[in-house]
């Protein structure tokens, strides 16, 4: 549990008129002071660092300037994820409304695998005589793609977000604010991020120039839904500049002003004003991913360009079809997976698990490897063959850098990209049982046993008595939650059942008394996937949970959700 140093919380508290809980879990986040609050708390776009800080920021928009001017062709070549998605979309909807001669390209995913190569330049970019390529959530490793476009004069600009080696490659620029010569200090911006920040430099350069006296200049705050559904799928921090664009997101989202968006809520069945960054997580993004999962993710862009209310519902209900046809090759795998470990526990006894199979549909595979990674909590790299490659998808638990270990395996590898917590990988059918071997070792050289053990972190303590409308209101002025920003977690002890009863498939429905004192509370709370002996309980020393308001058919009521029970 956490250990807030209560000089500073009562100080916080009082500073900001804060309940003690609220001011305790700033505490916790490392914000400390009236200003670091202040500003934690004040979400507006004015509190965004110079966009123009990035390196090669300023090459990148003399270059769209001038070929917005020349009326050449520009070609955005995007990832096929959400972050990738929603990056290739504010880039084509901002160079279209400028009037440039503006397309998009993104890969199949099993076809063409990850990134910019160089056959999209021979094949694609020359023969349609593009002008200019610009990259949206991928390209910092693609040397022989910016090579080949060099060749044949095509310029090439990178915006992307992911891991980037010290030998750039040779590209007009490279916006990607995790070089190591960028002192930007934005190195957790998504991809989107990426591209929205070359936007706002865009649209500061074309207004020097008087370009926005022949037309109204656009207000690119209405980017920021797109911006801040990218950005929580991507899973980065949801702290500084992440924060601002996702909690100025989720407020655009819910006032429904783009149909793709408000009919993928309605597929959903998420109501609007209870939208938070969970739901993107876990219910948005992966719709959007199904597309390039299961189909092409030019569904997605479709979806998000829609100004049709009817096309745009047609679309949702395509990706609906698509993610639970995504979510039957999981449970599939998934149970293909655990029967292999269950014939084979002496896996367990290693800190990593490579495991691989011909066939497994590669699509899938990122989300299979973090429900494994959640079960076993280890790192997991799951790969499927074809013909002697295999494309694979790894992740890692907190606190073990991924990108690092594939980057020690080098040697194994045919390529790899990623960051620390989500990275892809091609690797030689004959190399499989050297880099599991390689794997397994340099996690063992540079992990201790404990980092694999999961844990809780509790925010603190909070009885049923002490919860007020107050606290919640202000609980929820600290979202979104999310990586960086973790939900709080709370403790309360010896609380009793008042009534319960099991709704869905496995999910308690229950009444919670404490007493505490001469008084004694009760509160509404839910535990989902409740395993049998927990759903049979009506006491427990110890519940943790998350609180917050239930909102149904424009009510709201109090809530605590359970994590875990003692």
């Amino acid at each position: 549990m956490h250990q807030p140093d209560p000089g500073v919380v009562e100080k916080l508290s009082r500073e900001l008129n804060y309940h003690p809980i609220a001011a305790a879990i700033l505490v916790n986040r490392d914000i400390l002071t009236l200003t670091a609050a202040k500003s934690f708390l004040n979400t507006s776009l004015n509190n965004l660092r110079p966009p123009f800080s990035l390196k090669d920021m300023d090459a990148a928009v003399d270059r769209i300037h001038k070929a917005i001017i020349d009326n050449e062709k520009i070609l955005i070549f995007g990832d096929y994820d959400a972050d990738g998605v929603t990056a290739v979309v504010i880039m084509l909807d901002f160079l279209s409304y400028v009037g440039a001669d503006v397309s998009y390209y993104i890969p199949h995913r099993i076809a063409e695998g990850y990134s910019i190569q160089p056959k999209h330049i021979s094949q694609y970019a020359r023969p349609n005589q593009f002008d200019l390529i610009i990259t949206a959530d991928c390209g910092s490793a693609s040397y022989p793609a910016v090579e080949a476009a060099n060749r044949f004069g095509i310029d090439m600009i990178i915006t992307d977000h992911h891991n980037i080696a010290e030998d750039l490659p040779p590209a007009l620029a490279v916006i990607n604010p995790k070089r190591h010569d960028c002192s930007a200090g934005l190195e957790n911006l998504a991809g989107v991020g990426v591209a929205f920040f070359l936007l706002i430099c865009l649209r500061t350069r074309l207004r020097e120039t008087g370009y926005w006296n022949a037309r109204p200049e656009p207000n690119l705050k209405d980017y920021c839904d797109l911006v801040a559904l990218g950005t929580v799928a991507d899973m980065v921090p949801l702290t500084e500049e992440n924060r601002i664009l996702s909690k100025t997101g989720l407020d655009l989202i819910k006032a429904g002003h783009r149909p793709g968006l408000t009919a993928l809520l309605e597929a959903s069945a998420i109501q609007n004003q209870s939208l938070n960054a969970e739901d993107i997580a876990f219910r948005l993004a992966p719709r959007l991913n199904a597309a390039g999962r299961m189909d092409h993710a030019a569904r997605a862009v479709d979806l998000l360009i829609a100004k049709d209310t009817a096309a745009a519902h047609k679309t949702a209900h395509t990706l609906n079809l698509l993610n639970r046809k995504r979510q039957d090759l999981e449970r599939g795998i998934l149970a293909d997976i655990q029967r292999f470990i269950d014939s084979n526990p002496s896996l367990l006894h290693r800190r990593t698990l490579v495991l691989y199979r011909q066939g497994w549909h590669a699509g899938v595979l990122g989300i299979v490897a973090s429900r494994i990674m959640h079960e076993y909590y280890r790192p997991v790299v799951l790969i499927s063959l074809q013909e002697g490659l295999g494309k694979g998808s790894a992740r890692s638990v907190e606190g073990i850098n991924l990108y690092d270990a594939l980057t020690a395996c080098r040697p194994f590898l045919e390529n790899f990209g990623g960051h620390a917590m989500a990275a892809g990988l091609l690797i030689r059918e004959e190399k499989m049982a050297d880099f599991q071997a390689a794997f397994e070792k340099e996690i063992q050289l540079t992990t201790s046993p404990e980092a694999l053990v999961p844990s809780l972190q509790i925010d603190s303590d909070l009885d049923f008595t002490a919860i007020s409308d107050d606290l919640i209101d202000e609980l929820e002025l600290l979202m979104p939650f999310g990586a960086g920003n973790p939900e709080p977690l709370f403790l309360a002890r010896n609380v009793k059942v008042v009534n319960s009863k099991i709704v869905g498939k496995n999910h308690r429905r229950m009444i919670l008394s404490q007493a505490s004192g001469y008084t004694t509370a009760t509160i509404a709370a839910i535990h989902f996937n409740a395993k049998d002996e927990d759903a049979k309980k009506t006491h427990f020393d110890q519940v943790v949970f998350r609180l917050h308001w239930n909102r149904w058919n424009g009510k709201k009521s109090a809530q605590i959700v359970v994590e875990d029970l003692a």
